[in-house]
C-alpha cells in the first residue's frame, strides 16, 4: 500500500501527467461508447458538402467533401487509433522484452547474434519500412499492425538488454541460481520484474509513436479502407485546406491532443516509478 501511495503520489506531483491521465480517460470513454452515441455513420452522406462548424443541424464540426460528418468520423476514429496504438504496441513489447531478455541474460554470442539482427531493422527508416510493408500487404488494421509492430520492437530490446546486462550480476540472482530455479523462472520473477519500469514507461510512449505512425499512413493513403482514422480524414482534406479548414483541423487537435497526452502520461509514469523523484523534489 506505501509502494502504491508513494507512486500516486509522485505521479500527481506532475500537472502535465494529471492533465494528460485525464485526456486519456476521456478518449478511452469515447472509443468505447462514443460510436453508440455519434449522431451518425462517418460513411453515411448526410449533408450538403463543405458545411461549415455549426452550419447545420446537428453537424458541430461540419461536413467534409462528400457530406459526411466530420464529428462522427472524429468519433469513430478514436477507437481505431487507439486500438491501433495500444495492439501494435503491446506485440512490440512482446518482441523486444524476449529479444532483449535473452540478449542480455545469456550474453556471449546469443547476445552478439540478437544485436546484430536489430541493428538490420534499425538500420532501415523506420517509416519507410513500415510503408513498403504496407505496401506489399493489402492495407488493413491488421497490416497496419504488424506494420508498426516491426518497426518499433528495436529500442525496446536495447532497453531491456541493458536492464538485464545489470540486473544478472545482482546478489538475488545468484541466490535464484544456487536455488537450483530454473532459467525462464529467473527471468521472469527475478530480473524483469525489476526491469518492469522503465517498460512501462517507454510502452507508454510508443503508443504515442504508434498513432502518430498510423496516422502518417493513413494520411498516405495505406491506412484501411474500410475503418474512419483520424490520419484518413486529414489526408483526404490536403486539397481543400483553403476551403474547408474545419476538415483538417479538428481530426489534428484529436491526433495532436492523444500524443501529448501519452507523452505527459509517460513522464509522470517514470516520476511515479521513480522513488529517486522524492529525493529531487524535497
Amino acid at each position: 500500500m506505501t509502494i502504491k501511495n508513494g507512486f500516486w503520489r509522485r505521479f500527481c506531483r506532475n500537472k502535465g501527467a494529471v492533465i494528460g491521465l485525464a485526456v486519456l480517460v476521456i478518449a478511452t470513454l469515447v472509443a468505447l461508447i462514443g460510436p453508440w452515441l455519434a449522431p451518425n455513420d462517418p460513411w453515411d452522406m448526410v449533408e450538403r458538402p463543405f458545411l461549415s462548424p455549426m452550419g447545420g443541424p446537428g453537424m458541430l464540426l461540419g461536413t467534409d467533401t462528400l457530406g459526411r460528418d466530420i464529428l462522427s468520423g472524429v468519433i469513430h476514429g478514436t477507437r481505431v487509433s487507439l486500438l491501433i496504438g495500444l495492439v501494435s504496441t503491446v506485440v512490440s513489447l512482446l518482441i523486444g522484452v524476449s529479444l532483449g531478455a535473452m540478449s542480455g541474460y545469456f550474453g556471449g554470442w546469443i547476445d552478439a547474434a540478437l544485436m546484430r539482427f536489430t541493428e538490420l531493422f534499425q538500420a532501415i527508416p523506420s517509416f519507410a519500412l513500415a510503408i513498403v510493408l504496407v505496401a506489399v500487404f493489402e492495407p488493413s488494421l491488421g497490416s497496419i499492425i504488424a506494420a508498426i509492430s516491426l518497426v518499433s520492437w528495436p529500442p525496446v530490446a536495447r532497453l531491456v538488454r541493458g536492464e538485464f546486462l545489470t540486473l544478472r550480476q545482482r546478489d538475488f540472482v545468484a541466490a535464484a541460481l544456487l536455488a537450483g530455479q530454473s532459467t525462464p523462472r529467473i527471468i521472469l520473477t527475478q530480473i524483469l520484474p525489476n526491469a518492469i519500469s522503465p517498460i512501462i514507461v517507454m510502452g507508454s510512449l510508443m503508443i504515442a509513436s504508434a498513432i502518430l505512425l498510423e496516422s502518417s499512413l493513413s494520411f498516405l493513403g495505406l491506412g484501411d479502407p474500410n475503418a474512419m482514422s483520424w490520419g484518413y480524414m486529414v489526408g483526404s482534406a490536403r486539397t481543400v485546406l483553403l476551403q474547408a479548414w474545419w476538415m483538417a483541423v479538428f481530426p489534428g487537435l484529436a491526433i495532436v491532443l492523444t500524443v501529448l497526452a501519452f507523452n505527459l502520461v509517460g513522464e509522470g509514469l517514470n516520476d511515479g516509478l521513480n522513488a529517486r523523484a522524492d529525493g529531487r523534489t524535497k
